[in-house]
């Protein structure tokens, strides 16, 4: 079988497996009433190779944050989050007096990196929902982000957190500088824990990165991931995320994905619109960070 026939077999099931699964309805999210903050400024200990710190410029700071919730007009939610220190943390549970005032007349959301069990505990009491990123090959945590970590490590704070709170994984695709490393493994092992939920991200190549030249990853390749995600996640609810190549790119993988049975898309398209009418989905709206339904 080809690579073509390969990826329209699997379009095929995958549209059948959610055809069976869930109701003709599709979220689009537009996520204006989360505020995002970042309790480090613009500082990250990594400078990783896909970001360098540039995603943490378009953050409130703290103290705009807690201005704006102490105002007439707070948000419907906060998104908390923040560079990484060395070890591969996001320091947000450093910070408990500022998530208990943000979390006082709004939805949580805390961005964490990799934890211990002592740092995950400190989440018992609070009524948050946390975003984690996974990534599934030691060299790309390496080269990326300069971390010594493996997928191990990852599932590790994958587990600790789930005590605490609702945890939901998020896989970028083509972290490795637009090349498909360990994805699948993430993939694998999700389905082992029984994973409900996932978040889809897509390697952006950044001006002013190291990264910044690199490509994003082949559509196919993309495509094919997803395919094989809602095969192996027939119940799980599948989001396409917000940080994603924009332009013909964009509108290519949004439709790519509502064909291969995606739950939701963050930021969609005219070309996702066009294809959720194509498809009969009926469309229902999100104004906040997708992980929030």
């Amino acid at each position: 079988m080809t690579r073509g026939a390969l990826a329209a077999s699997l379009r095929e099931r995958a549209w059948a497996i959610r055809s069976r699964n869930f109701a003709p309805t599709v979220r689009f999210v537009y996520p204006s009433g989360t505020g995002v903050v970042s309790t480090t400024g613009r500082r990250c200990e990594l400078g990783c190779a896909h970001c360098g710190g540039h995603y943490l410029r378009g953050m409130l700071t703290v103290e705009q944050a807690l201005t704006r919730a102490r105002g007439t007009g707070p948000p419907c939610s906060w998104l908390v989050s923040g560079g990484c220190d060395r070890r591969g943390r996001v320091p947000v549970l450093d910070r408990p007096e500022i998530l208990h005032e943000l979390g006082r007349s709004a939805r949580l959301v805390l961005h964490l990196g990799l934890v211990e069990e002592d740092e995950a505990s400190r989440l018992e009491g609070l009524d948050v929902v946390v975003a984690l990123d996974l990534v599934g090959d030691r060299e790309t945590a390496r080269e990326v982000m300069g971390l010594d970590a493996g997928l191990e490590d990852y599932l590790r704070s994958y587990r600790l957190l789930g005590r605490y709170a609702r945890v939901v994984p998020h896989l970028c695709i083509g972290l490795h500088g637009g090349r498909l490393r360990g994805e699948r493994a993430v993939l694998e092992a999700l389905a082992h824990e029984g994973a409900g939920e996932l978040v889809f991200l897509v390697f952006i190549p950044t001006p002013g990165t190291a990264y910044a030249e690199k490509s994003p990853p082949p559509l196919d390749e993309v495509a094919e991931l997803l395919a094989e995600a809602r095969e192996r996640f027939p119940r799980a609810h599948l989001t396409l995320g917000c940080m994603r190549p924009g332009g013909r790119y964009r509108e290519e993988l949004d439709e790519l994905a509502l064909r291969l049975g995606v739950n939701a898309i963050v930021v969609p398209t005219p070309a996702a619109e066009q294809a959720a009418c194509r498809l009969g989905l009926t469309v229902l709206r999100g104004e906040e960070c997708c992980v929030l339904r």
